[in-house]
């Protein structure tokens, strides 16, 4: 690919595309030379590669990336697939007391037919699927093209501008004016008076140029760097290695592993502590006291997280060492080597285990034949008793409820996972018995469904403790996210608070051209001529698009 080369009467070369001289200004093109219309400023009439090139897969690539429509339609639909994503909780936030945490039954099971299709278009986890990674990926180099294809001409045009400038770039200003041309002393000193406005002054053969604020038009451009890095920081949120959120429940005195952690690290639950707000608290929670709720003050987690000494071999228990011991409360998580643990939920008196007796129904003396006790965590599926009696779990619900809506009917069901209201389906043999048993127990019911059983169990004690919730996260990228956050906002600050001011002074045959541009904020640039012009008897450049708009609307 070869670049034409353009080259304007004042000598210097511009690349194909240039609509202003880099170095005089002068309109190259020649719709522009001849056009009545104000010089085109935007980024002072430099070429840029996207309207130039449109002849190879890559000139038409850079094209299309560089559009800001494109850019646009981009984010939008970014926004409107995160949308969809938070109608229901994505994957890593189903409950940890759901029936089941396996997406293909929990969606379908809480939210129905809606969750199902939620679940098989596959929002369930949006934020790491290909497509919307694809996404964030594609305005990232949006970002990335958008930038280069305008800040490099646009640093090319400024460095290279001369202060001596043609007159029909003068001409072609929006504040422009022609008056007679003062004293060279007045005009020393109306240089000057720009001069201690911060305007920075150069001067060739007699003309001036004072700009000021340049450093103001690469605001844009430094907000693009910070949402670049803002957009890397979220695609490396989706590596394990930089990101992880992950949960965990601990019941009073259990020690389990810390997901997340390679099997490397352990967390003991020492104590669960839950305090309420009570009547001495005054009136700020008096309504729900008195209706017999609870309003939660503090829940905390007295915990130990221990680490594994040396290599962690599969299927082996590692030897541990304690490790660091703190309290977890709602935002005060406890930090280790890069990792924090917060408090999520708790769930208080959960079902530990329960012991059961068997005895003839028809005893009224309830006479026990023999006892035995589940685990209500890890239940067996056989408990041989005394004199050859065996009880088969035959079914077992940790949190029993009755679906009506069953599509055979009303069916027993368990709403979590979790022991909150255990209901189970015995099966009962013994040495004089050809057929076994069935019957349904839980708290406060044992049915005979035949109503022809000879044996019965009930429910002879059970014991319970606190669950305390808790959520694993790592997260390195959270200085990137503040890294282009501070410098998305330097450049918004950047950007709106200075302006790009230039003022052009051209003596040319007994008279003074008075020329000024600015990217925004022209009322300002104006006040600041008129402070230098002060009482000189230079006539005061007047706004040329104000004047066409005035003799369009015929005033």
């Amino acid at each position: 690919m070869t670049m034409d080369k353009i080259k304007c009467e004042c000598g210097h070369v511009n690349p194909e595309g240039t609509v202003l001289c880099e170095a005089c200004g002068k309109p190259i093109a020649e719709d522009e030379a001849t056009s009545s219309k104000l010089a085109n400023m935007r980024y002072d009439g430099s070429a840029r590669r996207s309207q130039v090139y449109q002849s190879s897969i890559i000139d038409k690539t850079w094209a299309f990336f560089s559009s800001v429509k494109v850019g646009i339609w981009l984010i939008v639909l970014t926004l409107i697939s995160s949308a969809f994503g938070t109608i229901f909780p994505q994957k890593m936030y189903i409950p940890a007391d759901a029936v089941s945490r396996d997406p293909a039954i929990f969606y379908e099971d809480r939210y129905g037919i809606l969750g199902k299709i939620y679940y098989q278009l596959g929002f369930y986890d949006l934020y790491n699927s290909w497509w919307y990674i694809t996404l964030i990926a594609l305005i990232g180099i949006s970002l990335v093209i958008c930038s280069l294809d305008r800040v490099v001409p646009l640093y090319k045009a400024l460095k290279k501008q001369k202060p001596k400038r043609h007159e029909m770039f003068l001409r072609k200003q929006r504040l422009f004016s022609e008056t007679e041309l003062v004293s060279q002393k007045d005009l020393e000193t109306l240089t000057s008076k720009l001069k201690k406005q911060n305007y920075k002054i150069r001067k060739e053969d007699g003309h001036i140029s004072a700009e000021k604020g340049r450093f103001s038009r690469w605001g844009p451009y430094i907000n693009h760097i910070g949402l670049i890095i803002i957009l890397l920081a979220s695609i490396l949120r989706l590596t394990p290695l930089m990101y992880k959120d992950e949960s965990v429940s601990v019941r009073d005195g259990e020690r389990v592993v810390i997901p997340g952690t390679d099997y490397n690290y352990y967390i003991e639950n020492k104590k669960f502590i839950l305090e309420t707000y009570g009547e001495e608290d005054g009136e700020k929670f008096k309504g729900a006291l008195e209706k017999g709720g609870e309003v939660a003050k503090n829940f905390q987690t007295n915990a130990v997280v221990y680490k594994a000494k040396g290599e962690v071999v599969t299927g082996e228990e590692p030897e541990l060492e304690k490790y660091k011991e703190g309290e977890i409360r709602m935002n005060q998580p406890l930090k280790f080597d890069g990792y924090a643990l917060y408090q999520r939920n708790y769930q208080l008196n959960e079902f530990k285990d329960m012991t059961f007796k068997l005895h003839l129904k028809d005893d009224p003396d309830e006479k026990v034949i023999d006892q035995f006790k589940i685990d209500l965590t890890s239940p067996e599926k056989e408990y041989k008793l005394k004199d050859g009696y065996t009880v088969k779990l035959s079914q077992y619900y940790p949190d029993y409820f009755l679906d009506e809506e069953g599509k055979n009917g009303p069916e027993p069901r368990s709403r979590t996972a979790y022991p909150k209201f255990p209901a189970f389906v015995f099966s009962v043999t013994s040495p004089d018995m050809k057929e076994p048993e069935l019957s349904f127990a839980s708290i406060g019911q044992n049915v005979d469904a035949t109503g022809k059983n000879k044996y019965k169990l009930g429910i002879v004690d059970f014991t319970t403790r606190n669950v305390t919730g808790l959520t694993v996260r790592k997260d390195y990228t959270l200085p990137f996210y503040i890294i282009g956050a501070a410098i998305f906002m330097i450049g918004v600050i950047q950007g709106m608070y200075w302006q790009h001011r230039r003022v052009w002074l051209h003596p040319k045959d007994g008279k003074l051209l008075i020329a000024a541009h600015t990217n925004k904020n022209w009322f300002s640039l104006q006040k600041d001529i008129e402070k230098a012009i002060g009482d000189f008897p230079i006539k005061q450049p007047i706004d040329q698009q104000e004047l066409d708009r005035d003799k369009e609307s015929g005033e």
